[in-house]
């Protein structure tokens, strides 16, 4: 049984970039000693997520660059302790700013760059840069290598997101979260699982920091065993509203045996039938046409 043990660090920022710093480094390590192979953290982590209650001018000054110290000490953290780390932060770039995770391999190589692409703008995430593109990398672990990709909060409510990175192959989706994580949000991560036959990891903010209420979650995306008559609960993690380092086990055997022989994912798509869904010059009923990227 091959067990990817992922860590969800489910803490509070400090209210600093250098206390955000310190205790993402002493959680990093508590989580090592959990006996984790993967350490997730909330989204936007360097500032704590804190946009939506000031002006861009101002919060946009906290933006660190994705070769700054801040993101390196993560890099050499994750080589010292053998263990892959998943940073997030508010990226300068350029001009202007993204919501951006950066993953760093148990030998402290930078492995994914990956920028929040569907952005919220329909509050202060509207300042941000949106990113371009989802991508999947191998993820050395002490398991062997493991196809992992990113998508950030919002990104989950597009299931173009996850099937994107399902058809690059990924087994593995991290998910850094900061909004309540509630039922219809809950449903839509176990369908991304069950539909692409991929786990799914989310880590959200504790209840103490404003609109968040904990609940990080991993859906591995094996729904149906043939031992089982009917399938099975997906769901091996939820958490609870309060701060702390929340273990779970992917079974990375199991679900590499489902998606050899099950019929999600990609065995029976037709692609060819799609074409509305990327057709740009369609006009598209819906309730909300006052805004088109």
């Amino acid at each position: 049984m091959d067990l990817l043990r992922t860590a969800l660090l489910q803490i509070a920022p400090c209210g600093s970039q250098e206390g955000n710093l310190k205790k993402g480094v002493e959680y990093c390590e508590k989580a090592k000693e959990m006996g984790a192979h993967i350490a997730l953290f909330p989204e936007m982590w360097s500032c704590g997520y804190d946009i939506c209650s000031r002006p861009f001018e101002e919060w946009k000054k906290e933006a660190v660059p994705a070769d700054s110290s801040f993101v390196r000490t993560f890099g050499e953290l994750a080589r010292e302790l053998s263990m892959a780390i998943g940073i997030t932060f508010l990226e300068k770039c350029g001009s202007g700013c993204r919501n951006t995770l950066a993953l760093f391999g148990r030998n402290g190589e930078r492995v994914l760059t990956y920028a929040k692409v569907h952005t919220c703008e329909f509050g202060a995430e509207a300042d941000l840069m949106p990113g371009e593109d989802f991508y999947v990398t191998d993820l050395d672990t002490p398991l062997g290598s493991v196809k992992a990709g990113a998508m950030i909060c919002y990104d989950r409510e597009f299931p173009e997101s996850a099937r994107i990175l399902m058809l690059k192959g990924a087994e593995i989706i991290l998910v850094p979260n900061a909004c309540p994580m509630e039922i219809n949000r809950l449903s839509q991560l176990r369908a991304r699982a069950f539909e692409n036959m991929t786990a799914i990891c989310t880590c959200n903010y504790p209840g103490t920091v404003p609109d968040c209420n904990g609940g990080s979650n991993v859906f591995d995306g094996v729904a149906y065993l043939p031992d089982l008559p009917g399938s099975r609960d997906m769901c091996i993690l939820k958490a609870g509203p309060e701060e702390g380092i929340f273990l779970a086990d992917i079974d990375l055997s199991m679900l590499r045996r489902y998606r050899e022989s099950e019929i999600h994912g990609n065995a029976y798509r037709r692609p060819e039938k799609y074409g509305l869904l990327t057709g740009r010059d369609i006009e598209e009923p819906f309730i909300r046409s006052d805004h088109k990227r």
